[in-house]
């Protein structure tokens, strides 16, 4: 395998990698086959997920398209309608007090929401 052709072989391969990290083998060919699928995960999210780094509301898009959440999912975490569609359109920064929210409610690291 070459590439990762869709989400669902991106699952796949994540859950590979998870089994392959709880296993903790010994086995050198199950070492290099982690070391593939992870090279074939990083490939595929550069291209799929593309995100700048540092961007908190890149990656809280990220995260809610991942969830399935909806603007006002959000509410418990921001505040308003009127704040949420601020924050996902630029227009407002992520509060302190919203990144120790959404950090906690949907268990972001926080540094992820902390723009650089």
């Amino acid at each position: 395998m070459d590439s990762l052709q869709n989400e669902k072989h991106y699952k796949m391969a994540l859950s590979r990698i998870w089994d392959l990290m709880e296993k903790l083998s010994k086995d050198p060919a199950e070492a290099q086959e982690m070391d593939m699928l992870a090279t074939l995960v990083e490939a595929y999210e550069a291209v799929q997920i593309p995100m700048q780094p540092g961007d908190p509301i890149a990656f809280l898009k990220y995260k809610m398209e991942q969830e399935n959440l909806k603007q006002g999912d959000l509410i418990p975490f921001i505040g308003d309608k009127s704040k949420i569609y601020n924050v996902l359109n630029y227009k407002q920064e992520l509060t302190v007090t919203m990144i120790r929210s959404l950090s906690k409610g949907l268990g972001i690291p926080a540094n992820f929401l902390i723009p650089s």
